[in-house]
């Protein structure tokens, strides 16, 4: 568990981010690209950037692994002015905090020649890594950069408008699922527990398009406060303008409602708890309850119990509505089963 200690002086200084920030999105698109979350969001966008990248991109993987610690020089604070700031500041990084970041790199896996030389700030290095950056910005951001200004713009809306009628505290207290304001701390849930005492700094609230489930920060206490939280996305964002006629997600979302049609889909291709599904479509747990239970007494979906939590899945019937089987299909549903009321 990550918290945050805030003062008086720190409410004050709450801010949110007016624009994307090119930095954070390249680096979490790097953990995406890789790894294996966000099939449903970013399945199309994936396919796209694996089947393009350059054996030179690839080596910013060694940068950005998708689990663990990423470096943390390649989200300079001024990232937010634009890509060009943003990598002006990482080649102006100083050798003593490259080396601090890669020597935290290494302790999960020996880092190549080239980091190695990167670690010591050798120059031929550093020209390649902004060469490299600038490739990939333009391979797998750029085409879609109108969309991720368009998205962040909108959820930095609902931010204004839940501080305007809450308050900052009531702008933080309905963030995301995994952050809980209470008495001045803000908390986040994190496999690592840590206090990072904000004393008078502020924080600073990065919406991010390519940012997956859970808000993260820097592990450098050091560098300016900044909790980098997910955005609502539309599914289908990353395929081609026109689509073809009878696309069953636009008919799906028509009968059912976008959130709705946007849930079964989630299911049809992975089942999750009602905590899991609040998180993957930036939505409240109760939301998700409320349209599970219409899911299922449609016979769309089905929820079982594991343990402490439930656990929702399609049915056939449910990928037959969305297109498709689903990944993981289920038996007959029981409509007379007793309704699972407790959230997961």
């Amino acid at each position: 568990m990550l918290t945050f200690h805030f003062t008086s002086a720190d409410i004050a200084r709450v801010r949110v981010a007016s624009r994307p920030d090119p930095m954070w999105e390249l680096l979490l698109s790097l953990h995406l690209a890789r790894g294996d979350d966000g099939a449903v969001v970013f399945g199309p966008w994936k396919r796209q950037v694996r089947s393009r990248l350059s054996a030179a991109v690839h080596l910013l993987f060694d940068l950005a692994p998708p689990r663990g610690y990423s470096a943390d020089f390649l989200t300079p604070a001024p990232g937010g002015d634009g890509l060009e700031a943003g990598l002006e500041a990482v080649l102006s990084t100083p050798r003593r905090v490259l080396r601090r970041d890669i020597g935290r790199l290494a302790a999960a896996r020996r880092p190549g020649t080239w980091i190695r030389s990167l670690a010591e700030g050798d120059p031929g290095a550093l020209r390649r890594l902004d060469r490299t950056l600038r490739d990939y910005f333009a391979l797998a951001l750029r085409p879609h950069w109108a969309r991720v200004r368009t998205a962040f713009d909108r959820d930095r809306a609902l931010r204004m408008r839940a501080m305007t009628d809450g308050g900052v505290e009531g702008m933080l207290a309905t963030l995301h699922p995994d952050l809980r304001w209470r008495s001045g701390r803000l908390t986040v849930a994190s496999a690592c527990d840590r206090d990072i005492h904000l004393d008078g700094r502020g924080l600073l609230l990065l919406p991010s398009f390519f940012c997956w489930r859970a808000p993260i920060t820097l592990r450098d206490p050091g560098l300016p406060p900044v909790i980098v939280h997910p955005i609502a996305h539309d599914l289908g964002w990353a395929q081609p303008e026109a689509e073809p006629a009878g696309d069953p997600r636009e008919a799906l979302r028509t009968l059912l409602g976008r959130t709705r049609a946007d849930l079964l889909a989630a299911l049809i291709t992975d089942g999750g708890s009602t905590g899991e599904l609040a998180r993957r479509l930036i939505v409240s747990p109760a939301s998700v309850s409320q349209h599970t239970a219409a899911l299922r007494e449609s016979g769309l979906i089905v929820t079982r119990r594991r343990g402490p939590a439930v656990h929702h899945s399609a049915t056939p019937a449910g990928g037959g509505a969305g297109g498709r089987p689903p990944r993981h299909p289920t038996g007959p549903v029981r409509m007379n089963a007793t309704p699972v009321r407790r959230p997961g």
